[in-house]
C-alpha cells in the first residue's frame, strides 16, 4: 500500500502558495513548474484544497491564495483534502464480505477494524501537530520568478 502522490504535490502547492502569494500571482502553471507536473494534475489538487477550504483560488488568472492562516493549516487538513478514502477519510478501507459462516472470517473484520483505526489515529495525531507554518520554517525556499 502506498498513499499516492497527490499528497505531497499538495503540500509542496500549499508551502509554495504560502510563501509567495503575497509577491505574485500563484497560477497553476508556475505551480505546475515548481511541482514539476502537468498543470491538469494541478488544477485537479487545487480543486480539492478549495473543497476543503484550504485555499481560494480566482478564476482567469487570478491565482491561488491561502484561505486561512498558515499557522491555522494542518498536514492532516491537506492529507484529507486529497488523500481520503471517501467520505470516511479511512486509510484504509477493508473487505467486508468474509464468510460469516467461518469462525476466522466472524473475526478477522472486527479485528482489523480495531487495528487500522489504531494506525489511522496515530497518524492522524501526528499530522495534527505538523501546520503549514512549521513545514514552511524549515525549507530554505529562495524566491522565484
Amino acid at each position: 500500500m502506498q498513499i499516492s502522490n497527490r499528497f505531497s504535490i499538495a503540500i509542496h502547492v500549499c508551502v509554495f502558495i504560502g510563501l509567495h502569494q503575497q509577491k505574485q500571482k500563484v497560477t497553476s502553471a508556475i505551480l505546475a513548474e515548481t511541482v514539476n507536473v502537468n498543470p491538469v494534475v494541478i488544477r485537479r489538487i487545487l480543486q480539492q484544497l478549495k473543497s476543503a477550504d484550504i485555499i481560494h483560488v480566482s478564476r482567469g488568472v487570478g491565482g491561488a491564495q491561502l484561505a486561512k492562516e498558515p499557522e491555522c493549516i494542518t498536514l492532516k487538513d491537506i492529507y484529507y483534502a486529497v488523500e481520503s478514502n471517501g467520505k470516511s477519510g479511512q486509510l484504509f478501507s477493508i473487505h467486508s464480505q468474509n464468510n460469516k459462516d467461518c469462525p476466522f472470517g466472524q473475526s478477522i473484520e472486527h479485528k482489523l477494524v480495531d487495528t487500522f483505526d489504531d494506525i489511522q489515529q496515530t497518524l492522524d495525531a501526528k499530522l495534527e501537530t505538523m501546520t503549514l507554518a512549521l513545514f514552511s520554517q524549515e525549507m530554505q525556499c529562495p524566491d522565484t520568478k
